[in-house]
């Protein structure tokens, strides 16, 4: 069997494989395999690299170079076997191979060996290209167009989850068609196509059950939250006024009933919006205990079922900016004073500051320049007392601007203030409003409550300093 394996396959492969097709193809495998061994040793044993770009490099394209080399050697293989039976010059027996000969049976030792760690660098690469693409810093760094929802996600309370997470889920046909819709992308990218800014919601997302419920247990019962809210007036002194309101998040309870805003919506809703944002809700559909069903619509709906998009409501229907979170100028910059990221204690701040956000940048570098210089030249201009005292205040302040601005607004994205909508809460964007409007009525005269006890109890609202807060021994 040697014999024969010797003769009609060892010989034939090395007299067909001396050709520069095969050669230039064992060269680049040989160059790229060892520039990609030592790039994992020293991302092993050294500083690990966070550039992007040198994960495209090092986990994908050196990867296919790789292969491609490999595919060469038979391809040079076939082509001079081809080339040699038109012009009938095979030869009728092969050169033999004569293995008491030291330095061919070497010769064969290295081709074995280099064989395995072909193998071992293939399967290795596989792996780490794999695990590249779905990484964070791939999906976000590595693609212009995706600025703005990465600077977002590292902002966010899931920064720590992975994207593909979310976005592709586990199991075969999940990577497949996720890998179907990135190559796609990509071709619009390379072919200026992509849309600006990114459509939102996405419309391939997979339901919350497969996302968010492999944290969240949709049943568990949460019970009330707490939330204080500062605001901040356009006078001054930037009078601080606070907002405190007890959330009936609720659940399920002990005794299994559906109380609070989660129980109220768990599973058991369905709605037709007419726009693309998910804005405008003119039907919602209640599932009622008993298995009957109450139909909720909008005068301007009419009595039949509206053309539009029919969604069970689950988690991402409300919380739908979990991982990308844009904010408005105002919430930004209170929460920055609040913070006291931008001091309440400078003249004027938030009125100023609120101007500077919303002015129009042509780029996000122009804004980071000219926001801080503005400031300063405000100050200096109209109260020229406060930089003598106040210089750092002033400068981290402008920074801190320049900072929300450039986690907000993308001018090459058309990403600007208010572009996605977030639809927890109804005070900067509709939100709840979209279905607890009042206007919302069943043929038996039943409407869709807006009272504000149904979801929340307003303990303060735009108070100085409330009492309930001291009560609390929170302020």
């Amino acid at each position: 069997m040697f014999q024969k394996f010797r003769e009609n396959w060892v010989r034939p492969a090395l007299f067909f494989g001396n050709n520069p097709i095969s050669l230039a193809g064992g060269a680049i495998t040989s160059a790229s395999g060892v520039t990609m061994i030592g790039y994992w040793l020293v991302e092993l044993f050294g500083r690990p690299n966070d550039n992007p770009y040198l994960g495209i490099i090092f986990f994908l394209l050196l990867p296919a170079l790789f292969i491609a080399g490999l595919l060469l050697i038979p391809v040079g293989v076939f082509v001079r076997r081809r080339k040699l039976q038109l012009a009938g010059q095979i030869p009728a027996q092969f050169p033999k191979i004569d293995l008491n000969d030291r330095v061919f049976r070497h010769g064969l030792d290295i081709v074995l060996v280099a064989t395995i760690v072909n193998l071992l660098v293939v399967a290795m690469a596989s792996y780490r290209g794999s695990a590249y693409m779905d990484s964070p810093q791939f999906c976000g760094q590595s693609c212009h167009v995706m600025h703005p929802e990465y600077t977002a996600y590292k902002i966010s309370a899931h920064s720590h989850v992975d994207c593909v997470a979310c976005h592709i889920g586990s199991g075969a046909s999940s990577y497949f068609a996720a890998k179907v819709n990135g190559t796609k992308q990509l071709v619009e990218v390379a072919f200026d196509r992509y849309p600006t800014p990114i459509e939102s919601p996405v419309q391939n997302l997979r339901p919350a059950r497969y996302i968010c419920e492999g944290c969240h247990t949709p049943a568990r019962f949460v019970g009330e939250k707490l939330l204080v809210k500062s605001n901040f007036a356009d006078d001054e002194k930037n009078t601080e006024t606070q907002t405190v309101v007890v959330l009936h998040l609720g659940g399920m309870d002990g005794l299994s009933h559906l109380t609070g805003i989660h129980g109220v919506h768990l599973g058991h809703i369905e709605y037709i919006a007419t726009d693309p944002t998910r804005t405008a809700i003119p039907w919602v559909q209640k599932r009622n205990p008993d298995g009957s069903e109450t139909v909720f619509a909008t005068a301007a709906a009419g009595s039949g079922v509206p053309q539009g998009e029919r969604r069970l409501m689950d988690c991402i229907d409300c919380h739908n900016r979990a991982a990308h979170t844009f904010l408005t100028a105002e919430d930004a910059l209170n929460r920055a004073m609040a913070d006291g990221a931008v001091s309440p204690d400078l003249p004027w701040v938030h009125k100023e500051g609120l101007e500077l956000l919303k002015a129009a940048y042509a780029s996000e570098a122009e804004a980071r320049a000219k926001i801080p210089q503005q400031l300063a030249a405000f100050y200096r201009a109209q109260h020229p007392e406060v930089l003598p005292a106040k210089a750092a205040l002033v400068q981290s302040a402008g920074d801190e601007l320049a900072t929300l601005y450039s986690q907000n607004v993308f001018p090459f994205m058309k990403v600007t203030w208010g572009t996605h909508p977030n639809h927890i809460g109804h005070i900067s964007y509709p939100g709840c409003w979209r279905c607890h409007d009042g206007d919302h009525s069943s043929k038996d005269g039943k409407s869709i409550t807006n009272d504000c006890a149904a979801c929340h109890n307003l303990l303060a609202v735009d108070e100085a300093k409330p009492k309930v807060l001291s009560d609390l021994g929170i302020q």
